[in-house]
């Protein structure tokens, strides 16, 4: 489901801030070597993230889910001077070109990268976060979302991306759909949760954004 039509797509990425040059260049390497290009962040929704972050100015911000490390880069622009970015991905391969673009970056030392499954490694990480962008396995969220919000200080952000699944949540539901079936009782989760205050923003696949109280 496309929910702006192209025109109207272009003309926002136009009025918006420009795409860095480095995050244009991973783009095109992301498209040229690595499976389902599409899931990288891109321009408009990537400035949109840079926004955030300058306007939280956290010193601890948890990813996860780094793809090929677009977002994570496009975070960092509003770290602190003294601030970490810990980003958390399960896919190895990846991990040389996420490390190369980071290090090119002005936030090189200051991004962490950790290898292996979030729900095993949240729990290790001894920091309280600012902000927090979950992006990873859809049928997970419930889980990271439980993991995170007792290492996110009260007035942290906690961000949520696909939560409209290119439609799908509006959708008749198939059955066999788990990811599409979780995001819509996690959809609810949220809005429900009285330790939050939550908006789903129509922003490319839908990103809520969640308070913490």
């Amino acid at each position: 489901m496309h929910f702006l039509s192209t025109v109207l797509e272009d003309y926002i990425r136009e009025h918006s801030g420009d795409e860095p040059k480095l995050l244009q260049e991973l783009t095109r390497e992301t498209h040229l070597k690595v499976l389902r290009p599409r899931m990288l962040t891109g321009h408009f929704q990537g400035r949109v993230l840079s926004m955030i972050s300058k306007m939280v100015g956290p010193k601890n911000i948890l990813e996860i889910g780094t793809y090929t490390g677009y977002s994570a880069l496009c975070l960092s622009e509003g770290l602190q001077k003294d601030g970490q970015l810990h980003t958390i991905d399960i896919n190895a391969e990846l991990l040389e070109l996420q490390r190369k673009y980071f290090d090119r970056s002005n936030y090189g030392k200051q991004i962490v990268q950790h290898l292996g499954a979030a729900l095993d490694i949240i729990p290790t990480l001894n920091h309280i976060f600012d902000l927090v962008f979950i992006d990873a396995e859809k049928t997970d969220y419930p889980e990271y979302f439980e993991a995170v919000i007792s290492k996110t200080r009260s007035g942290g952000i906690i961000l949520s991306d696909n939560v409209l699944w290119t439609g799908k949540v509006v959708e008749p539901l198939d059955p066999k759909d788990k990811a599409t079936k979780k995001l819509l009782a996690y959809n609810r989760m949220l809005k429900q949760d009285k330790r939050v205050e939550t908006v789903l923003l129509p922003i490319r696949d839908g990103l809520t954004l969640s308070r913490v109280l």
